[in-house]
């Protein structure tokens, strides 16, 4: 295959903390989806810590982690956001928000010090969770005759298929979840059932 179809990102919300000359820097990272999700999370977040003084974040997103996008939240620009971005990088992570609320305590730590502060929180954040390997898997309608049933049902149990929905009548359906490396020997075993009819409809990684 041309690319990987499995990424490493993290399994649930971890949290990690920073201390530097009175400000304190707490970092929030969540397994992400998609970027609808960054809103609601950092509402919640702003209404859990009204007195904070900066909400910085960046995320990555999508198997072949092309998708990023960083906040400075009024820190110098580069001291923040950036950081951030470079630890979830490091890590080699996708499909992950992180979210570093600042309290400012009073002394300038100079940007140095902020990319110090927002990469040391991310760091202890997500080495406070764990890592999971998930695959990219597409998802697909096979139709089919009754009569065909058995066949249609031998490979799914044979190559330990995800089956998402189904339908048996004189027509039958079937919604499976296939990896995406094994797709096309598993569909071209499916076309060799006479009737049988496929049509994708989702890529997804989960």
């Amino acid at each position: 295959m041309e690319l990987d179809d499995f990424y490493d990102t993290i399994d649930g919300v971890c949290e990690g903390i920073f201390r530097a000359k009175g400000s304190r820097f707490l970092a929030y990272a969540y397994p992400l989806n998609s970027e609808v999700q960054i809103k609601d999370i950092l509402l919640r977040l702003k209404s859990e810590h009204p007195k904070a003084r900066h909400f910085c974040w960046a995320y990555r997103l999508s198997p072949d982690k092309s998708m990023f996008r960083v906040n400075d939240d009024g820190e110098p620009s580069g001291s923040a956001g950036r950081p951030i971005l470079n630890t979830i990088l490091s890590e080699n992570l996708t499909n992950v928000l992180v979210v570093v609320v600042r309290y400012f305590g009073g002394t300038l730590l100079g940007v140095p010090g902020l990319i110090n502060a927002y990469k040391s929180a991310t760091i202890d954040a997500l080495n406070n969770g764990k890592v999971v390997n998930k695959t990219v898997n597409n998802h697909y309608l096979v139709s089919f005759s009754y009569e065909a049933t058995s066949q249609v049902m031998k490979i799914v149990k044979d190559e330990q298929l995800n089956v998402l929905s189904q339908i048996f009548d004189i027509r039958c359906e079937l919604g499976l979840e296939i990896r995406q490396s094994k797709a096309t020997e598993i569909l071209l075993k499916l076309e060799h059932i006479e009737g049988v009819i496929m049509q994708i409809m989702t890529g997804k990684y989960d």
